[in-house]
């Protein structure tokens, strides 16, 4: 950090000359980037900002207007301070020099004593460059620091955690919604840290302590540091090169498998990325691991909840029973507890193949809350087989054949069931099977199946298997214990049978969707904070009531004109006007994303 003009003239080299400040002593604490000796009228011209010139006074011993011009010029020019030497050229600053300062807030500081500018320029150029040398070497830290951090992969948590230490300070990371999603506190507890998180956070400005997190057309959060006594441009620094590695840590996680999809692409990557168009080819690879030819195909994937960890791609073919129509190579014939013996042998003759993930920003939220197995990928990779396996179990207890894949959160699956007969019963028996075993792994709390549109073309099925996730999604928020919206459990779900509290649990976490209910309602949020007041409250009930106003009065027990003006400052607060069909509906949506970002969260 460059010395100030007060620090300048606190050195032993400059109190030696008895510095006295006569005007401009609000610019003290200007920086100084570097000292000028000149006795040139005109020096301004050929000066850059931030210097400290010593003079004799040569300049200002040309008159009142020649002072005043020389004085407007340095201060123009962006110099920091005018170091004086009495005795020479002026015996004594006047009057005028000193208004002049004070009005320039620029300031001209007196030597009493004859002082070597040699000496000053010397002492301070020594303090600038060891401090421009401090600030370099702060800045390879950081630059190796933050690269090593991005090389071995490291959790969101150790990176916030870095820059804190780096700092000194608390840092916390947040999403657009100002949900707190990684937090480090220094000289002070987390709790207190976290009072009132969501009013500080959105009454925040925008400075050196501030820094978007992601892509610039993609930002998904905010890093934040906590304390304003750290110099802006180290803060800037610290900040920007953690932002830069959360970025590319989420990019990561995010496709962290590509090189490997190379060496060992699996099946379902390969037609859910349309790597395979041939129906043929499709049919033939799938049959050699295990998929009964000549079926139904369903696609499913289950979604589990309570583990902790970042995700890791794995396949897995899984065989079931002689109920396949013709006995694929993976298939178990035979029944009781030889075909159990059978299924639970072939599950366990795992076929590892690391596929990209696609959990998006709700699985990225998920991933930095951390936990066990968070930061280690061999953890992460038993997880996923370990749900694979049990799933492959309930599949060949369903009496069935699949083709599977996995990560620590989700298991996709195609299906392969009997042409004939009724779908739906044979499909609740293979998931209720499969559920049941999933419940068993480890650290597993709630299961969630999706199943879309079923087909006799394995490709077709294949690109059904994304609508099979979201439903998977959102049900999985429907049948949160703690949420208001639950919904009684069943084998399966498919699009129908989700509602829109369900499909905006799903997205809420989407910045795309964070950022339109931010836009919708932060006006009034805003309002509410600075006044204490909460017609935020009076505008969900309003909606929730579909705008009738006189049970909304006699429920929140007022009077109906006091209602009135309520919703007339809603209205002139938000800039709307809610008698508009669809902006009841846009404003209605964004509390509901705001409203589910904290109950399901929290459930």
């Amino acid at each position: 950090m460059l010395p100030t003009v007060a620090e300048v003239l606190d050195m032993p080299v400059v109190r030696a000359g008895d510095p006295d400040v006569v005007g401009g002593a609000q610019g003290l604490t200007r920086p100084v980037r570097w000292v000028h000796v000149s006795e040139l009228a005109d020096v301004a011209a050929v000066l850059s900002g931030r210097e400290l010139v010593l003079t004799t006074g040569q300049p200002l011993a040309c008159g009142v207007p020649a002072t005043e011009s020389y004085l407007e010029s340095l201060a123009a020019a962006g110099v920091s301070g005018l170091v004086v030497e009495l005795g020479g050229s002026v015996g004594e600053l006047t009057p005028f020099v000193a208004a002049t300062a004070d009005r320039l807030g620029f300031p001209v500081v007196a030597l009493r004593r004859i002082t070597r500018f040699v000496e000053v320029t010397e002492a301070v150029h020594r303090l600038i460059v060891a401090d421009q040398y401090a600030e370099l070497e702060f800045a390879r830290s950081v630059h190796e620091t933050f690269t090593a951090l991005s090389v071995r992969r490291a959790a969101l948590d150790e990176i916030v955690t870095t820059a804190a230490n780096l700092l000194d300070s608390s840092v916390v990371l947040e999403d657009l919604s100002h949900r707190v999603l990684a937090l480090t506190a220094r000289h002070t507890s987390a709790a207190a840290l976290l009072e009132y998180w969501e009013t500080t956070s959105r009454l925040l400005p925008e400075d050196s302590t501030t820094v978007p997190v992601g892509p610039h057309t993609e930002r998904w959060g905010r890093l934040i540091l906590r304390s304003h006594h750290i110099p802006g441009e180290r803060a800037r620094m610290v900040l920007e090169r953690a932002a830069q590695t959360l970025t590319l840590h989420r990019m990561i996680e995010r496709d962290r498998f590509g090189l490997h999809r190379q060496a060992q692409t699996g099946l379902i990557e390969d037609m859910v990325a349309g790597r395979v168009v041939d129906e043929r080819e499709a049919m033939g690879r799938a049959a050699t691991l295990g998929l009964a030819r000549r079926a139904r195909y369903v696609p499913v994937v289950v979604r589990v909840d309570g583990g902790r960890g970042l995700t890791a791609g794995v396949e897995h073919s899984i065989g079931g029973t002689g109920d396949a129509p013709d006995g694929g190579a993976g298939d178990v014939t035979g029944g009781g507890g030889q075909s159990t013996d059978r299924a639970r042998r072939v599950t366990s003759e795992t076929r590892l193949s690391i596929g990209r993930t696609r959990h998006g920003v709700d699985g990225t939220a998920r991933e930095i809350e951390g936990g066990a197995g968070g930061s280690d990928p061999v953890a992460r990779e038993r997880r996923a087989a370990a749900l694979l396996d049990a799933a492959g179990h309930g599949v060949a207890l369903g009496r069935a054949t699949a083709l599977g894949a996995a990560d620590d959160r989700r298991i996709t699956l195609i299906l392969g069931l009997t042409r004939g007969g009724e779908l739906d019963p044979r499909l609740a028996k293979v998931c209720t099977a499969i559920a049941a075993e999933v419940r068993r792994a480890e650290g597993v709390e709630r299961v969630a199946i999706g199943v879309g549109a079923e087909s006799e073309s394995l490709l077709d099925t294949a690109r059904e298997l994304a609508n099979a996730a979201h439903v998977a999604e959102v049900a999985l928020s429907l049948k949160s214990q703690n949420s208001p919206y639950s919904t009684v459990p069943r084998p399966f779900y498919r699009s129908g049978d989700v509602r829109l509290r369900g499909l905006l649990s799903l997205i809420r976490n989407e910045p795309g969707v964070q950022r339109f209910s931010e836009t919708e309602l932060s006006a009034l949020l805003h309002h509410d904070i600075r006044h204490r007041v909460d017609l935020t409250r009076t505008l969900r009930g309003f909606l929730d009531m579909a705008g009738n106003k006189t049970e909304l009065a006699r429920r929140m027990s007022i009077s109906r004109p006091a209602l009135y003006d309520r919703l007339a400052r809603i209205e002139r607060i938000l800039g709307v006007d809610l008698d508009d069909g669809e902006i009841r509906t846009s404003l209605h949506t964004a509390l509901l994303i705001r409203d589910l970002g904290v109950r399901l969260n929290d459930s």
